[in-house]
Formats: C-alpha cells, structure tokens, sequence
C-alpha cells in the first residue's frame, strides 16, 4: 500500500523514517536563488476529504508510526484552524506518536499570532525546519531569501516561546569568496541571538536547473570558496557563536568536505579544536565530485 505522492518530495534528513503526509504542494515563495526544490510545482493546499483519506488509511496499515513530517515546503502557511484540525485528526489516529514536524519560513511564523501557534502546538505540532542560510542582509538580499537577519531571529524566537522545537539550517559558501566574512560573522550574530534547538551547516550545492539564476542574481560576483576556505567558515562560524543555551550543532551533511559535530556551549572549544586538526588532514575529505556544486 502507496501514498500516491506528487513529486518530487523532500524531507529534512532526521525525517528520513517518518510517516509523511502532503498537506500542500509546493512553496507559495518559491523565490530562493540557492534552492529548486519545488520549482516544477504550482503551491496548491489539498482538500480535507484527501488529508483525511491518507491519514486514515496509512493509520490502519502503519499504526505505530511514532514520527509524522508534514510537507511540501510550505505547510505552515496553511490557515491555523485547518493545521489544528489536520494534527488532532493524526494525533487521534496514531496512538504511538512521538512528534508531528514540517518546514516553516520565517515570513509564515510572523504572519501567525502567538495564540495560534500555542494552539498548533497543544494539538500536537512539534518541531519546525527553519533556513536560516545566512545572517548578512547583503547575502540574504542577493539570494531572495525573503527574510532578513532581524525577522529570523524574531521568527525563531516567536516560535520557540509558542513551545518549539527549532532546527535550523546555514549554508556555508552561499556569501563566495566576497562576502564570505560578512556571511559568516551576521550567521553566528544570528544563531547567537535565538539559539535554535539544532543547527545544521550545509554547504552550498546548486543544481544545474538554477545555478545561472543565482550567479545573475550576484552580478557576475560570485566566486565559490573552496574546502580550505570552506573549512575555515566553519572554523569561524564555530568561534563567533556566542550561547548559553544548548543547541545540537551538526555539519554531516552530504554536501560538506568535513564532518563536524557537538554540542554548544560545551563542546565548543572541541569542535574548533577539530577544524583546526582537519586543516592539518585534508586527506579525511569527501572527495568533490559527491558534492557537485
């Protein structure tokens, strides 16, 4: 038995054993120069009566299904009333569930008051997936994130008082050889001033369909850092993050010359410590043509 999937369909790799439901197709921003993930889509909501449907039928033929991840790219921008009903009606079906998650732009969490989204949250809406991809304006204007520093900060800690758990992504590389200082230095400003749960660093990987966009959208500009200076972001990244609070840093993506991980504040000193051994090691680096560019 299928859940009849509108592809192409992406979830956040810790998603990778969930139960996932279509809630809506598509970005309703869609704008991102650095992403092409649902850029052969129209955003469309789906109807209750077909919500309802998948929900009830993968509840029969997988009823203990502790993780459910809500997609496409833009399920928070459906209306409150409508995502508590779809939560309740999963939370009522699953008996075994342990978290209901989805992608949140920082535009979708700002557009909801505080009252609705402690209601998201009591219904049984968990964890939100936030890219963050930069703390620079600059950056963050030449790559049409729709966001600048100021609002992420507010859409994370907005999101965090409802009752949030936040995991949030940033790009190493997406500022190049340019603004890779300034890239770095408003990222760290950024993480610093919310704290999200988890932090995940990428590093910047454009698919053939839209890397001309976004190297127009840098006139002529960018240059690509490459995994020296890559790894030297993530060494200066790690330096100027500044948190007493705990937050899970990971940088094992596919897309990274190096694997990095720990926990702030504490592990910190480690992790930096660990760049800069790897520095000394380039022959521990994933070999460049997994990671494309």
């Amino acid at each position: 038995m299928m859940l009849n999937y509108d592809a192409p369909l992406y979830r956040p790799p810790s998603e990778a054993r969930s139960l996932i439901f279509q809630v809506t197709l598509g970005c309703s921003f869609n704008e991102c120069s650095f992403c092409d993930m649902y850029r052969s889509k129209e955003y469309s909501e789906r109807p209750w009566e077909d919500v309802k449907a998948e929900i009830d039928m993968m509840a029969d033929y997988l009823p203990d299904t502790r993780r459910v991840f809500l997609a496409d790219g833009d399920a928070l921008n459906l209306d409150s009333e409508y995502m508590i009903k779809i939560v309740k009606h999963i939370k009522e079906k699953f008996a075994n569930l342990e978290r209901i998650s989805c992608y949140a732009m920082p535009m979708n969490i700002l557009k909801k008051s505080s009252e609705e989204l402690k209601k998201m949250n009591e219904a049984g809406l968990d964890m939100f997936y936030l890219g963050i991809e930069s703390g620079s304006d600059i950056v963050l204007k030449k790559v049409t994130k729709g966001a600048i520093a100021k609002t992420i900060i507010k859409s994370v800690n907005k999101a965090k008082e409802a009752g949030y758990i936040m995991s949030c992504m940033v790009i190493l590389g997406l500022g190049g050889k340019k603004d890779s200082k300034e890239h770095i230095k408003g990222t760290a400003e950024v993480i610093s001033a919310c704290s999200p749960n988890y932090v995940g660093a990428l590093t910047l990987y454009l698919e053939n369909g839209i890397k001309q966009e976004f190297l127009d959208k840098y006139n002529g500009e960018f240059i690509r850092i490459n995994d020296d200076e890559s790894l030297n972001e993530l060494h200066d990244l790690l330096s100027q993050i500044d948190t007493k609070d705990e937050i899970v840093f990971r940088a094992n993506h596919g897309s990274n010359a190096y694997t990095i991980k720990g926990t702030f504040p504490q592990d910190k000193q480690e992790m930096i410590d660990k760049v800069e051994w790897m520095k000394q090691h380039p022959e521990i680096m994933r070999p460049q043509g997994l990671r494309g560019f």
